[in-house]
């Protein structure tokens, strides 16, 4: 399928095309992708990074990172180092077209004197309760300011003076002069400056006013000569504002600003006010924790960045909002891992199994496959020993009737090696089941019967001699609700949280190979899921491994039920 043909209901593409074909800024397509570096990029974002480097990529141009550094009180350069760092891991490249707002700060003041200087912007005294009171609703018009008909060389003073450094916070703002009774509250003399005596991440101290993003983002566009500024549907009511401030400076470029759809998960938050918050109150531990829909947190878990691209992908671009089921971006992670990771063994809830004949001290090697779907793969070798360990939900002293895995006299497959029978349960003083002592058949080696007997159950099992031991955390969503962003005005979404998001298995037991598993590589425990080996908190000797997802794909069921 060609670009065109997998893109042909895509309604951004669509309009670039007819941009092209018109000749609309001479056949160039420039665009950006500019967060506030004030938080980590989460999945919404990933989505929106997608856009604009697929886009750029395909029509032979290029995409900008941008940073929108225009609120200094709450940036910080860890959040400018972990921006770039997962647009980089997520597959993109801005190569030398790297800026910030804070590039344009002389540029935008400069613009904003020639707005006074044609009575478009004026300096108003008026607090920050009484800008909102005079605004008006949505209902009702809002009224002019008593400080709206100040004189041009007034308004100069006044903002050269808040420049340099003469008023406190919140004794003056820089607004437009547009229409106060307009139906869209946005253009009713929206505010272009404020003053705000924060140190910037990178500019210092030199500025105490700072641009509004309203203001800045159109002027930035200009100046880097975007072409196609895509912006999520919160925008749209901004666009005259955009468009307002452009043609009223003659900027030499005008920027065609088209909003999308954002993404929306389900059981998922990802407002960034409310993502601070979870860390604010270490809900989460930190930024990338595996639970958030951070790209960090994402990544920590073992979300590889081509499943996160071929989940975007399938979701598509639309004009309206929706939800997307969480469980279509696990089963594109599911697919991407099915097809690249190794296989392996381990056991995270362990009981102990003692073969009472095999020769004691003695120990073997078998043959196992790595990745049934990747022929090229190859195989390794798993030692098998006197002592092993399964799962404790793979044995049952009471077994019913339909259950095909390990209970006392009956005969199951061990992967890869021989088939076992339980013989004697051994329980400690309280009850509990310690140790199970079985037999093996050698003449089953390799799983298959020589004389054509079956078995219903196949276990997973990991040699306590050989084994290495890991700390393995269960991670499941962190939210119980489906939508724990409707809390309303009387609601703490926090209450939402499921209390379950996280279970730590502390002595899990691993096949040795596991042991060269590096930091960040995804695998498959047999039968068990997907698993990342932590690249935090693991240590020489110390292995951690979070799981990714499940084997179970609600998502894959639900395609073939449809």
């Amino acid at each position: 399928m060609s670009d065109d043909e997998k893109h042909s209901k895509d309604f951004i593409r669509s309009i670039i095309d007819d941009d092209g074909r018109s000749g609309k800024h001479g056949g160039r397509v420039a665009t950006r992708f500019p967060p506030e570096p004030n938080g980590y990029l989460h999945i919404g974002h990933a989505k929106s990074i997608c856009l604009n480097f697929g886009v750029a990529s395909e029509y032979g141009g290029k995409c900008h990172l941008r940073f929108d550094d225009t609120n200094p009180a709450k940036e910080d350069t860890e959040f400018v180092d972990s921006i770039k760092r997962d647009v980089r891991w997520l597959g993109f490249e801005w190569g030398e077209n790297e800026f910030f707002a804070s590039d344009y700060f002389e540029l935008l003041y400069a613009y904003a004197e020639r707005l006074i200087e044609k009575g478009k912007a004026y300096v108003d005294s008026l607090s920050a309760e009484e800008i909102r009171e005079y605004r008006g609703t949505l209902t009702e018009p809002g009224k002019n300011s008593p400080h709206r008909d100040r004189s041009v060389e007034e308004n100069l003073d006044l903002f050269r003076r808040m420049r340099a450094g003469e008023f406190e916070d919140g004794t003056h703002v820089l607004r437009a002069k547009i229409d106060m009774a307009s139906g869209n509250i946005n253009m009713r003399d929206p505010t272009l400056y404020r003053i705000r005596r924060v140190t910037h991440h990178r500019t210092g101290d030199k500025w105490c006013i700072y641009p509004m993003y309203d203001y800045t983002h159109c002027l930035s566009d200009a100046e880097e000569k975007i072409t196609h500024s895509l912006c999520t549907l919160e925008f749209e009511d901004h666009r005259p504002l955009y468009n307002w401030v452009l043609d009223e400076l003659e900027t030499p470029s005008h920027p065609q600003q088209i909003e999308f759809a954002r993404l929306n998960l389900n059981y998922t938050v990802l407002s960034k006010r409310k993502l601070l918050r979870l860390v604010a109150e270490k809900h989460v531990d930190g930024w990338t924790d595996p639970r958030m829909p951070t790209i960090a947190g994402l990544r920590r878990r073992g979300y590889p960045p081509e499943a996160i691209r071929a989940f975007c992908e399938r979701i598509g671009i639309a004009k309206r909002d929706s939800t997307v089921d969480v469980a279509m971006l696990e089963h594109a992670v599911r697919e991407h891992l099915n097809s690249v990771s190794n296989r392996y063994m381990a056991v995270i809830d362990p009981l102990r199994v003692v073969i009472d004949n095999y020769p004691e001290g003695e120990s073997d090697e078998l043959d196992a496959v790595n990745n049934p779907e990747d022929p090229g793969a190859g195989s390794r070798k798993v030692p098998f020993s006197k002592v092993l360990y399964i799962e404790r939900e793979d044995f049952r002293e009471d077994a019913p009737r339909k259950f095909f895995r390990l209970a006392p006299g009956r005969e199951v497959r061990l992967r890869y090696a021989y088939f076992i029978t339980c013989n004697e349960v051994i329980k400690d003083d309280a009850g509990e089941i310690v140790e199970l002592r079985c037999t093996y058949d050698p003449a089953t080696r390799g799983g298959d019967s020589p004389d054509g007997r079956k078995v219903k159950g196949t276990l997973h099992w990991v040699s306590a001699e050989h084994a290495v031991e890991a700390e393995v955390r269960l991670y499941d969503r962190l939210f119980e609700v489906e939508n724990p962003e409707a809390a309303g005005k009387d609601a703490d979404f926090t209450e939402t949280i499921n209390p379950n998001s996280l279970e730590v298995r502390p002595r899990c037991f691993l096949e040795p190979a596991l042991a060269g598993v590096k930091p960040g590589e995804t695998v498959q425990f047999e039968r068990l899921g997907y698993f990342c080996a932590d690249e935090v908190d693991a240590k020489p000797g110390a292995l951690v491994f979070n799981r990714t997802v499940t084997l179970r794909d609600a998502w894959a069921r639900m395609e073939k039920k449809g």
